[in-house]
């Protein structure tokens, strides 16, 4: 489980915080506008009323405390930028932010963000997943269900095959494919041994997925 800091309760900042917490994460949501934090009441116990870009009451926030900040204002790249440099200063460990054109991506990147988005709702569920489980490194939605994940061995699995370890039967998921020095190998053998050095491609649903840790 991971601690979660979204800024902005409009779309974006609304859906991540959904899937955040559908995944089992514990969400803390920052708005400036009374009304878009008491239109997320029902789905976030956690919301407080205010300036993100205010250092003295963001410091009230204990920003270290996240694991990763997510920046959903896409209205104003001035203030976006300020958030982000603002996080960064007060020692944030991952920060999310949004841009609408490639140079306040280059921007964000180059003041703090480790990861930029045009996202709406599609990518808002795709990076709630990827950066809320440690071990997902891609995503690809197949229904609101089911997905194909790229994802690390499983340290329980190395050195096994997937016939020793039963995985569809046992883990409920379908290894699609591995992943080696950034060559995939579709569909391998039941005899396949897990290495290492490589990651998978599975198929299944989060919650399966979640419990390959």
């Amino acid at each position: 489980m991971k601690s979660v800091l979204i800024i902005g309760l409009g779309r974006f900042g609304r859906h991540m915080a959904q899937k955040f917490l559908e995944n089992g994460h514990e969400v803390m949501a920052v708005d400036f506008r009374e009304e878009r934090a008491d239109a997320a009441v029902g789905m976030i116990q956690q919301i407080l009323i205010g300036d993100a870009t205010d250092e003295r009451f963001m410091e009230t926030l204990g920003i270290r405390n996240f694991d990763l900040a997510v920046i959903a204002i896409g209205e104003n790249f001035q203030t976006v930028l300020e958030v982000t440099v603002l996080l960064k200063d007060l020692g944030c460990k991952f920060i999310i932010a949004r841009a609408t054109r490639d140079v306040h991506k280059k921007l964000l990147l180059r003041n703090g963000a480790d990861y930029v988005s045009y996202a709406e709702r599609e990518v808002a569920e795709q990076l709630a997943i990827q950066f809320g489980m440690d071990h997902i490194f891609d995503y690809v939605e197949l229904t609101p269900e089911v997905g194909i994940y790229e994802i690390a061995v499983p340290q329980k699995w190395l050195g096994k095959s997937m016939v020793e370890l039963s995985v569809r039967t046992k883990y409920h998921v379908s290894v699609m494919a591995t992943k080696k020095q950034n060559k995939i190998f579709p569909l391998p053998h039941p005899s396949h041994v897990f290495e290492e050095d490589e990651s998978i491609m599975v198929m299944g649903t989060i919650k399966d997925v979640g419990n390959l840790k």
